[in-house]
């Protein structure tokens, strides 16, 4: 009953972190945004998917519309730098 209640726990807040991401990953300078700044993130784990998230995240957070990584590296720790729109 326990892992049945956690799964669900953690379910439900990635669920809810994840809708309060605005900005929206870009491979290229979105026309007609402008460069806001850059943000910066790291992980403990080597899952790539989870630096993405966070950097979402301090993207969102700035009140960039998109962002653009533009480095990522490391094995069991993670990071990486994006340029964040506007």
């Amino acid at each position: 009953m326990k892992k049945l209640t956690k799964a669900l726990a953690v379910i439900a807040l990635s669920t809810a972190s994840f809708a309060t991401f605005a900005a929206t990953e870009v491979s290229m300078a979105p026309a007609g945004e402008q460069s806001i700044g850059t943000v910066s993130a790291s992980t403990n784990g080597g899952d790539l998917s989870t630096l993405q998230g966070k950097l979402a995240a301090k993207a969102a957070q700035e009140g960039a519309t998109s962002y653009r990584i533009v480095a990522a590296g490391g094995e069991n720790h993670m990071y990486g730098t994006a340029e964040i729109y506007k």
